[in-house]
């Protein structure tokens, strides 16, 4: 019963259909509409508007602390570690280039990581602090890290020992962050197509057909699927496990010193201040199986956990009030690379970005691009 005008704008078949409106399906629809003006592009999303890991992270624009960068080198080497180093750097730089600072809210605070006192990993880092840096250097022109110990008083912090700091991390505002880039692959000319639930791909010959969760479908020239950790409703065997992030806020603390964006216990937790209080997110290594899951809930253990970080550590000797609790589904796998492959001739996947999406989004968005192009 459609109207000649659906049957024209709104179901007509699209030269690509992109599945997910986060940051890397959105990039994805832009990029693949500047260079071929001329199509009809549609990102489809399950949500209301874009709801997935681009929305639901930390906001944090970071491209990797001591600690985590010394156990990639140890476990894939160090052509490995800083090749992945440079794409999140590269990917930090064009994504503020692209959308503006401004308008995605970043803020040239720093970063940090935090160690306990008389920490394995504080000495494991220590040993070969100016080795790293030696080795960062042909990327960011510079000393990336320096230590930075009098930060703990000047933030109010307990329970830590020493500080590593780099002036070139910082928080964005991932909501408008994606608000955004939403409006700038519209005014592009790109399709957004909200509440549209794909649940099975068929490709034919010709395109592809997208069966939908309200029993509809939509045919397509080309799919590319950036469903990141939600990848295996549509593609089971693909080596990616989702993992669930989770994150509260508290309500703003009066006085409140913390500045800037902190990684923690090898960054298993990760923390930063947020219009006057502190959102705090991490302990997936607490329950690893149960976290391994697309479910968007939280869960008693880990939240305690949260809490008690922030009685002994962030906010010690300080009142506080939860005043919002939520989770995100990464993508993650053996490896921290992402998948970016042409799974057959019409489908082209962009997934498992490792929880670094913020960091790499829009690097993988244009080789998934490229592969459309091809």
């Amino acid at each position: 019963m459609d109207s000649v005008w659906e049957a024209d704008r709104t179901h007509a078949k699209a030269d690509l259909v992109v599945i997910g409106a986060g940051i890397v399906g959105l990039f994805t629809a832009l990029f693949h509409k500047r260079r071929y003006p001329a199509q009809r592009v549609v990102v489809v999303e399950r949500g209301a508007f874009p709801s997935g890991a681009s929305v639901k992270n930390a906001g944090f624009a970071c491209f990797g602390s001591p600690s985590e960068l010394l156990a990639d080198l140890d476990k894939e080497g160090a052509d490995a570690m800083l090749a992945r180093v440079e794409e999140r750097w590269r990917g930090l730089l064009e994504l503020r280039r692209e959308l503006g600072d401004e308008p995605i809210g970043f803020e040239p605070t720093g970063g940090y990581e935090i160690f306990q006192p008389h920490n394995e990993g504080y000495t494991a880092v220590a040993d070969r602090f100016n080795a790293l840096n030696d080795s960062l250097r042909p990327i960011f022109g510079e000393p990336v890290f320096t230590w930075d110990d009098e930060a703990i008083a000047r933030f109010g912090l307990a329970g830590v020992g020493h500080v590593v700091r780099t002036h070139l991390e910082g928080p964005v505002d991932s909501g408008r962050l994606m608000d955004s880039l939403l409006r700038k692959a519209m005014a592009q000319g790109v399709h957004f197509r909200p509440l549209t639930s794909v649940v099975r791909l068929t490709e034919e010959p010709a395109a592809v057909t997208l069966a939908l969760a309200d029993g509809g479908t939509m045919k397509a020239a080309m799919v590319a699927v950036c469903t990141n950790g939600y990848v295996l409703d549509l593609f089971p065997d693909l080596p990616v496990e989702p993992a669930r992030g989770q994150v509260l806020k508290t309500a703003p603390v009066p006085g409140l010193r913390l500045r800037g964006t902190f990684h923690y216990d090898q960054g298993f937790y990760y923390f930063r201040d947020h219009q006057g209080g502190v959102l705090l997110g991490g302990g997936r290594n607490l329950d690893p199986v149960g976290e391994r899951t697309t479910e968007p809930s939280t869960t008693p253990m880990i939240q305690n956990a949260l809490e008690e970080l922030l009685r002994t550590v962030i906010l010690p000797g300080r009142s506080f009030t939860v005043e919002r609790r939520w989770s995100g589904i990464m993508g993650m796998g053996r490896t921290k690379a992402p998948i970016v492959e042409r799974r057959s001739p019409r489908i082209v996947l962009a997934v498992r970005l490792g929880g670094m999406g913020v960091a790499i989004g829009i690097r993988v968005a244009r080789q998934a691009a490229q592969l459309i192009a091809q």
